[in-house]
C-alpha cells in the first residue's frame, strides 16, 4: 500500500515538474534556408544537446532567413523580438547588427568577419552590449586564398574577387587581394555584389573579361545564391577558391577557410552561458583556432584541373 502511494506521489511531482519546465525559445536569423544551411544547424543542435537542449522538450528553435537579401534582416529581428526569444543566433555581421538594433535580447554570432570594424561590438575581448559569440577572421584570410589559388592554376593571370563593397570589412579585404594578387604577378578585378542579380550581373562582367580564376568570400549573399556561382564556375570551367566548405560540398574546386559547422557547435556553448544568466557584453568573442583546406578530386578532374601533389597532402579533406 505505502509503495503504491510513493509511486502515485512519484508520478504526480515528475508531471508537476514537466509542467513548470521553462521552455527556451532560439531565435535563428540566417542568410540561406534551412535545408541549405543543414549542416551548421546540424551541428548547433548537436551543442544544444550536449547542454541539455532538446527540442520538444525544453527547447523551440525559430528560424528566419533573409534568402540572401540584407534588407530583410530588420524586419526578421524584429519578428523573432515579437516572438519572445530568449536568444538570437546570427550569421555575418548585417544579420548581428539588425539583431542587436531590435532591442535588449541577447546575440550570439555563429559567425562574424570583423565585428569590429563592423561597429557590431566595442572589442573582441570586451564586447559589451548585447551581442557576442565567434569570429571568422575573414580579413585575415583573403591573401593565403590568393596563394593557394596561384598554386593551383599557376597559369591564370586575371582573377575576379565578388564582394559586397557595403560591408565595412570589405575595403581591408580588397586591399589584400589586390596586393597579393599583384604579387603573384596577376591583376585582381573586384565586383561589387549586393543580392541576387548582382552576383549574376558581376558573373557576366567577369565572363566577358576572361578572367582566369574567382575567388568567392564568405559573404552571406554569395552563400544564399551559391548555385549560381557553383554553375558558372562549371559552365567556363574555371578554377574558383571558397571560403566555405559547402561550396565544395556542392561541386566546387577547392575551399580554404574556417569550419563553419564547428562554429556553429560552439555558438551553442555561448547561448548556454547566457541562458543560465551571463551577460553577452561580457563574454569574450571567440576566434578560429584551426583553418580547413577542402579540395574536391572529382571536381578537378572534371575541369581537367591538376592538382600539385603538395597541395594535396596539405589539404584536411579530399572530396573523392
Amino acid at each position: 500500500m505505502m509503495r503504491a502511494l510513493i509511486s502515485v506521489l512519484l508520478l504526480v511531482a515528475s508531471a508537476a515538474s514537466a509542467q513548470t519546465a521553462t521552455v527556451y525559445r532560439i531565435g535563428m536569423l540566417d542568410t540561406t534556408s534551412e535545408s541549405a544551411n543543414r549542416a551548421n544547424l546540424d551541428a548547433f543542435r548537436k551543442g544544444l544537446r550536449e547542454a541539455g537542449y532538446v527540442e520538444g522538450q525544453n527547447l523551440v528553435i525559430d528560424y528566419r532567413s533573409a534568402d540572401g537579401r540584407s534588407e530583410r534582416y530588420a524586419q526578421l529581428a524584429a519578428d523573432l523580438v515579437r516572438a519572445k526569444v530568449n536568444v538570437i543566433v546570427t550569421r555575418g555581421f548585417e544579420a548581428a547588427r539588425a539583431a542587436r538594433d531590435a532591442g535588449t535580447v541577447p546575440v550570439v554570432m555563429a559567425t562574424g568577419a570583423d565585428p569590429v570594424a563592423a561597429g557590431v561590438v566595442k572589442s573582441l575581448a570586451h564586447p559589451g552590449g548585447n551581442v557576442t559569440g565567434l569570429t571568422t577572421l575573414g580579413n585575415e584570410l583573403p591573401s593565403k586564398r590568393i596563394e593557394l589559388l596561384r598554386e593551383l592554376a599557376p597559369h591564370a593571370k586575371r582573377v575576379a574577387a565578388l564582394l559586397n563593397l557595403a560591408n565595412p570589412t570589405a575595403p581591408s579585404e580588397r586591399r589584400q587581394i589586390e596586393v597579393a594578387a599583384k604579387s603573384f604577378g596577376m591583376d585582381a578585378i573586384v565586383y561589387d555584389v549586393r543580392n541576387a542579380e548582382g552576383v549574376q550581373r558581376s558573373l557576366e562582367a567577369a565572363a566577358q573579361r576572361g578572367v582566369d580564376a574567382l575567388l568567392i568570400n564568405g559573404e552571406g549573399v554569395l552563400m544564399a545564391n551559391r548555385e549560381i556561382i557553383l554553375d558558372f564556375a562549371r559552365k567556363h570551367r574555371l578554377p574558383v577558391m571558397y571560403a566555405a566548405r559547402e561550396y565544395v560540398e556542392g561541386g566546387g574546386l577547392i575551399a580554404y577557410g574556417v569550419s563553419y559547422p564547428h562554429l556553429y557547435y560552439r555558438a551553442a556553448s555561448y547561448v548556454d552561458r547566457i541562458l543560465k544568466g551571463a551577460k553577452p557584453g561580457d563574454l569574450p568573442i571567440e576566434k578560429p583556432t584551426k583553418m580547413y583546406l577542402v579540395i574536391n578530386v572529382r571536381a578537378a578532374t572534371a575541369l581537367d584541373i591538376p592538382i600539385p601533389s603538395k597541395l594535396l597532402l596539405r589539404a584536411d579533406e579530399l572530396i573523392r
